[in-house]
């Protein structure tokens, strides 16, 4: 009898918090769809050591901080802003941290850090003071999808590598590597397993493509096996480990403003388009926005201090949204998933590069999808948002593609008579970048 009570309080206290009723959920329906999302983006356990691992961060110490960044910022954006969205370390983000900031221009992976920081806390203030509306819409659309799209080119060059089917040549800067090694072959496989079930709708396709190449890795590619229980690594070695002086030093528009930009407009178009999707926009618009985007940009600033790359929302809330998820207490489901992850470090150790290439890929692929928003007939528009796009894999470096990308843009309107058309955000960063250029040099 007890025990039948404490069960309905239990629920009741879930119904109350949540809203469950009124959104026309269960708690079952909750926890089936905290379960579903999971599953799809659980792969970044794997992912993320792997790529700051390139950097040279400890990556038992990535794989702590990634579990813990993933989960704190699930349970805040559930308990505070009571969304079905999932949070954990942004792909993409992670990437040009690594191989763009860290590798690309010598900065140590402490600095970057700090620069992930800093960019968290300038997200914070935008979101209390109600910025980010004037931000987002002050940046034309074309160029906010020209972002997307080059990280997308910039995702899938890196994963091309990592897979060895890119190789560096000092006659052609790239070429085909060998695409008859067992890490390629594995790759290929990986990647056309992963696409085929996301076709046909298999929960978790990312995470069984990563999982299966693992596998075949002990068979053909002489890994070892290593485990799957084990106490948690230790997280010394990148707890509060930041320099955030050092990251004021290399310059905030080299690296903090594109870790921002990236990380608003990410989190911004995550937010929305996962919360249409669940039905829970008012007047197209999200009740609760501004509170989403204080638990993406504290995660940002927890994570960076933890030990990893920015903490964003992830797109892939949308399969537990799809299983009908429709409150926060879907999120706090996430988060309590990544919290027992942390006992499986031994199993994300022994992921190889080439089973963490084909799940960038098939990311990098879905981040083209947007090129056809343009509006390719006004050339003022789509040049820039073109040269933004190739100038990010080209250059390897988000950074530059920005900048191209910005200065292009003001430069074409101006000498076009379309000076109106430019909101003032897009001149000052337009400007900021052509005097670095000029002063400062590349």
């Amino acid at each position: 009898m007890n025990h039948t009570s404490s069960g309905e309080s239990t629920v009741s206290l879930l119904n109350n918090y949540f809203k469950l009723q009124e959104n026309g959920t269960t708690a079952r329906t909750e926890v089936i769809a905290g379960v579903t999302t999971f599953l799809t983006m659980a792969y970044i356990i794997f992912v993320n050591p792997s790529i700051l691992g390139d950097a040279g961060v400890p990556k038992d110490a990535v794989f702590v901080a990634t579990c813990l960044a993933a989960a704190l910022g699930s349970l805040m954006m559930g308990l505070y802003a009571n969304y079905p969205i999932g949070m954990a370390p942004g792909m993409g983000l992670n990437a040009y941290f690594a191989y763009a900031v860290v590798l690309g221009m010598g900065v140590p992976w402490q600095t970057a850090l700090g620069a992930v920081f800093i960019s968290g806390i300038l997200f914070v203030l935008v979101s209390v003071f109600g910025l980010r509306a004037m931000i987002v819409n002050g940046i034309p659309h074309s160029l906010r999808t020209a972002i997307t799209v080059g990280l997308g080119l910039f995702l899938g060059l890196i994963a091309l590598k990592s897979a060895g089917i890119v190789v560096a040549n000092p006659a052609t800067m790239v070429s085909a590597g060998d695409l008859r090694s067992a890490p390629a072959i594995m790759a290929v496989i990986g990647f056309l397993l992963i696409v085929t079930l996301d076709r046909l709708r298999v929960r978790g396709a990312i995470l069984i493509g990563i999982v299966a190449v693992t596998v075949a890795s002990f068979f053909f590619g002489g890994n070892t096996f290593k485990g799957i229980f084990s106490a948690p690594p230790s997280l010394a070695p990148t707890l509060l480990q930041l320099d955030i002086g050092g990251a004021i030093g290399v310059g905030i528009l080299n690296v903090v403003l594109i870790f921002f930009l990236v990380e608003l407009f990410d989190a911004t178009g995550t937010l929305m388009g996962v919360a249409s999707r669940a039905g829970l926009l008012v007047d197209g618009k999200m009740e609760r926005l501004n509170r989403a985007l204080l638990a993406d940009s504290a995660a940002i600033v927890a994570g960076s201090a933890l030990g990893t790359s920015s903490t964003t929302a992830y797109i892939e809330s949308a399969a537990g949204v799809q299983a009908g998820g429709r409150t926060g207490l879907t999120a706090v489901v996430i988060a309590l998933l990544f919290l027992a992850c942390l006992f499986i470090s031994p199993l994300a150790g022994v992921v190889p590069p080439y089973a963490t290439a084909p799940a960038l890929l098939f990311v990098a692929c879905l981040m083209l999808r947007d090129l056809g928003n343009i509006d390719w007939d006004e050339t003022t528009e789509s040049i820039p948002a073109a040269i933004c796009a190739v100038a990010i894999p080209f250059t390897y470096s988000i950074a530059h593609g920005i900048a191209f990308g910005f200065i292009t843009y003001a430069m074409l309107k101006l000498l076009t008579g379309k000076v109106r058309e430019v909101k003032p955000i897009v001149w000052v960063i337009a400007a900021a970048f052509t005097f670095k250029y000029a002063y400062a040099g590349a």
